[in-house]
Parts: C-alpha cells; sequence; structure tokens
C-alpha cells in the first residue's frame, strides 16, 4: 500500500513538474533584452533588435513575425520557437 501511495506521489511530482517547465515560455511582446538572451541562439544584437522592432511596430501577433526583423530568419524561429510565446 505504502509502496503504491509513493508511486502515486512521484508520478504526480513528475507530472506537475513538466507543467511548470512547460509554462516557462518567453513572451516576445513582453521580455526585456536580458531576457531574450536566455533563449539559445539569442545574444545581445539580436534581443535588442526584437525589442526595437516591438517598440516600432507593436506587439508581435505570432511567433514567426520575428522573420520581420533583419538577422533573424526562419532556422532561428525555428529554433526559438519551442521556448517563447505572444501570449500569457
Amino acid at each position: 500500500m505504502l509502496k503504491k501511495w509513493i508511486i502515486s506521489l512521484l508520478l504526480a511530482f513528475s507530472l506537475v513538474s513538466f507543467s511548470a517547465l512547460a509554462a516557462d515560455k518567453i513572451n516576445i511582446n513582453t521580455a526585456s533584452a536580458d531576457e531574450l538572451q536566455l533563449l539559445n541562439g539569442v545574444g545581445p544584437s539580436t534581443a535588442n533588435a526584437i525589442v526595437q522592432y516591438r517598440e516600432q511596430n507593436g506587439a508581435f501577433t505570432q511567433v514567426e513575425d520575428l522573420v520581420n526583423i533583419k538577422g533573424i530568419g526562419e532556422k532561428k524561429v525555428a529554433k526559438i520557437a519551442e521556448n517563447v510565446t505572444v501570449s500569457d
């Protein structure tokens, strides 16, 4: 009985941990340049370009809009897409 309870508890904990990690996407509409640099492949100049583009053109409606920024291509967008969002 105790063994089943421990296994159930561990399973529940792992599911909660996975959900928390999935929710930790960076919102490209609200993130600072420092936060954007946490993304793999995004350095200071790219992060600043994202913030500058957002300030000049308004909020991104979809992650794929990042290709409109000079220096960001489809490959980079594909690389970071699973780690970013445009909404909360």
